[in-house]
């Protein structure tokens, strides 16, 4: 699989990773079992990035990473996890050096790894961005070798600017996806003249660029796509990119209108996702093996044609704009 290197961590990762949120809670019930064949599927696709948090099932996704790194030492991998949202209350003032060094420490011992590949601030509230303090302390984190390399996971776009004007920050995850494309214009030029790598998530946006939902489509009740709705457990952005249910059924009908013979819709959405000038990796999530398997065979795909990418983009601009482009 193609790969690039991921900002300012120097590391090279595959076009396509895997986002590992299913595998610990939010997506309905994923077992112990079913997990680990999911990343081992992923891996065996070639995919070698992995990102996934803290707070995924409280541990439970790192540590079925974890597992998989003692399983496959020698596959390359490199994995991305996230700290922040375990504070109580999640509040600027608790983003002390005290308080990340034990983030870091659990995240450690969750991954069985002495240093972390990358570490992100997962969406913390708006001003820590803007706090020299925080990456004061995630510069001492690196000194004291728990982390190689920090990076940022942000909601919005300007928060995205703030974070890439720092000169340590490797990488910024940010919602990106053909309902989602403002970063586009301002997010994704600001990275790539930085040096600094883009994680792309949210990219079927919660599942509705598969094109295999109807307006009737029902999930879980422990599945955040019925509980998040409303924005309310976390951003709604995270539920459907922000958009709503209905309007992005309608629209994925069309997105899925343009899938090229022996492609799937997801698989034509990813691309489009790769496809863009700046972006480094992509991280779909999978709830069973093969999905993940098709989503790594989204970089085998042709590049978009120019036809594709209009009609992209006057479908967001025409169904999708008004609803999300004012909000992140």
């Amino acid at each position: 699989m193609e790969t690039r290197v991921l900002g300012r961590t120097g590391r090279d990762v595959t076009v396509v990773g895997l986002g590992c949120w299913q595998l610990g809670a939010d997506w309905g019930d994923v077992g112990d079992e079913q997990a680990m064949e999911i990343l081992r599927a992923a891996v065996d696709a070639g995919v070698t990035f992995l990102d996934t948090a803290d707070v995924y099932g409280d541990g439970r996704s790192e540590r079925f990473v974890g597992r998989l790194l003692q399983e496959r030492p020698d596959a390359g991998l490199v994995v991305a996890t996230k700290m922040g949202r375990r504070s109580d209350p999640h509040v600027p003032e608790a983003y002390t050096l005290d308080a990340m060094r034990a983030w870091t420490d659990r995240s450690r011992e969750n991954l069985g790894v002495e240093t972390l590949d990358l570490t992100q601030l997962h969406c913390p509230p708006t001003p820590v961005y803007s706090r020299d303090d925080v990456y004061d302390a995630l510069d001492t984190l690196v000194d004291e070798g728990r982390i190689a390399a920090y990076g940022v996971s942000v909601e919005t776009v300007d928060e995205a600017l703030t974070a890439i004007a720092r000169p340590n920050v490797a990488s910024v995850q940010i919602i990106l996806n053909v309902f989602r494309r403002k970063p586009v214009e301002e997010v994704l030029p600001a990275a790539a003249e930085a040096g600094v790598g883009i994680i792309a998530r949210v990219p079927l946006a919660s599942g509705l660029l598969s094109g295999k939902f109807d307006e009737t489509t029902q999930f879980a009740e422990n599945d955040h796509r019925t509980y998040n709705r409303g924005g309310d457990a976390f951003d709604v952005g995270e539920t459907f990119a922000g958009v709503p249910f209905e309007v992005g059924v309608a629209a994925a009908r069309e997105v899925a209108a343009l899938t090229p013979e022996g492609a799937t819709t997801a698989q034509l959405a990813l691309r489009w996702i790769i496809d863009q000038p700046g972006v480094t990796t992509v991280i779909p999530g999978a709830s069973r093996p093969a999905q993940a398997q098709a989503n790594a065979a989204a970089a085998t795909l042709a590049p978009l044609t120019d036809e594709q990418q209009e009609t992209l983009r006057r479908l967001y601009d025409e169904r999708i704009r008004e609803h999300v482009h004012g909000r992140w």
